[in-house]
């Protein structure tokens, strides 16, 4: 990338990082970088990460299930028990063919809530659930304040929130930059239909039963579709990620090491879809997104960044009467980078169990085997070479987890 492309990009930033990142220089090729992408609104990831081995998967899922590989529209096989929702076959596959993705199933909080800003926030603070402290800070930003007080560690450790308002993850005593490079929401659907139908019934002793009818419909469907835009708190959509992918992955590559985005949109209670739909398109966008800022990112930087790619819960296991799936708890957790582990690159990583009716998590969800703050601490110590105290730091009463993903 030219100087010149690089000012233009970075103009509207405001005066006082360009300051900060004159005085620090540019960011060398390798030093780690690690980006957190948010999906608010708890996306499916039944529907991604796919347990082509359980025949009860199909049985729940009677019109929503990803077929089996080998089958129309079935899944991509990534091994004997898992298959990827087919829509990600040019985007996400390579990556995970060339071992640079890996997913960790039965990930999360163990935060029972199953509220969207409850538990998105629980996570963004990265405090235990017993025993919170007064501290308001955000794990991410945490971690960039042990960075830049580890005078053994040659990270430069400027943060960046992709987004309009500075996330809690990234709230705290380091200074931070957030800018939203573009935004945009899904657009709902028009009531032709309907209207067709009530034209058929003017006139007739039926009218005034059909036209209050799908007005009550309306209503629900309006009442439904609030309460999913509100799960997403204004994210970019996942068009608008693939549109901006670029763009962040060249401030990542020169400037910025520590980066966050959400993404909304996720929340699917009514026609998710299978192998399309609403769902497929937005998992077609994100994916799509992810592999273009792993190629802006260019290999050399690329294998010293880490992407993770997570949501505040899962979905229930079942399908519901909307041909939707609604609030469940244990998800799967994506990891993206040229520099993955050879134990992780091409795998599904951590603990795991049997995918049946009788280990459902309440009897209507996943069960959280790979607790997030484990997790993401293991992946932060090994990261940055960070020391249990500094873990600490980061995450309060959390044991780092033992999974190599770098």
């Amino acid at each position: 990338m030219q100087r010149r492309q690089f000012l233009s990009l970075s103009a509207t930033l405001p005066l006082a990082f360009h300051l900060r990142k004159a005085l620090a220089g540019p960011l060398q090729s390798n030093s780690p970088r690690f980006l957190l992408v948010f999906l608010r609104g708890a996306y499916d990831c039944n529907s991604l990460l796919v347990p082509t081995h359980s025949d009860f998967y199909y049985q729940a899922r009677p019109t929503i299930a990803i077929a089996r590989p080998g089958e129309a529209n079935g899944a991509l096989a990534l091994n004997g028990q898992w298959g990827l929702h087919p829509a990600l076959q040019g985007s996400l596959l390579p990556l995970f063919e060339q071992k640079q993705a890996c997913f960790v199933p039965f990930a999360g909080s163990n935060d029972l809530s199953r509220s969207h800003f409850e538990t998105q926030d629980s996570i963004e603070l990265g405090q235990p659930l017993e025993g919170r402290s007064s501290d308001p800070s955000g794990f991410l930003n945490r971690l960039a304040q042990v960075l830049q007080k580890d005078s053994r560690s040659h990270v430069q450790t400027l943060p960046m929130a992709f987004t309009a308002q500075l996330p809690l993850s990234l709230r705290g005593s380091a200074q931070v930059a957030n800018m939203a490079l573009t935004s945009g929401r899904f657009a709902t659907t028009d009531g032709k239909r309907s209207q067709l139908i009530s034209s058929m019934y003017q006139g007739t002793s039926l009218d005034a039963a059909v036209r209050e009818g799908f007005a009550t419909q309306s209503a629900v469907q309006r009442s439904i579709q609030e309460e999913m835009d509100k799960a997403g708190r204004d994210a970019i959509s996942a068009k608008g990620f693939s549109l901006v992918a670029q763009r962040m992955a060249l401030l990542m590559r020169e400037q910025y090491d520590l980066g966050f985005v959400d993404v909304g949109g996720w929340d699917t209670h009514v026609n998710q879809g299978g192998a399309s739909g609403n769902l497929a398109n937005r998992l077609t966008d994100l994916s799509q997104g992810l592999a273009t800022f792993a190629q802006t990112m260019e290999p050399e930087a690329w294998r010293h960044t880490v992407v993770a790619v997570i949501s505040e819960f899962g979905r229930t296991f079942r399908e519901n009467g909307n041909k939707g799936t609604d609030h469940g708890h244990g998800t799967v957790y994506w990891f993206l980078g040229g520099g993955l582990s050879a134990q992780a690159g091409g795998n599904v990583l951590g603990e795991q169990q049997e995918v049946s009716e009788k280990t459902l998590f309440q009897n209507r969800d996943y069960p959280v085997l790979n607790e997030y703050r484990a997790v993401l601490g293991g992946l932060f110590g090994r990261m940055y070479g960070l020391s249990r105290q500094q873990l600490q730091q980061v995450f309060p009463a959390a044991a780092p987890g033992k999974l190599q993903l770098v």
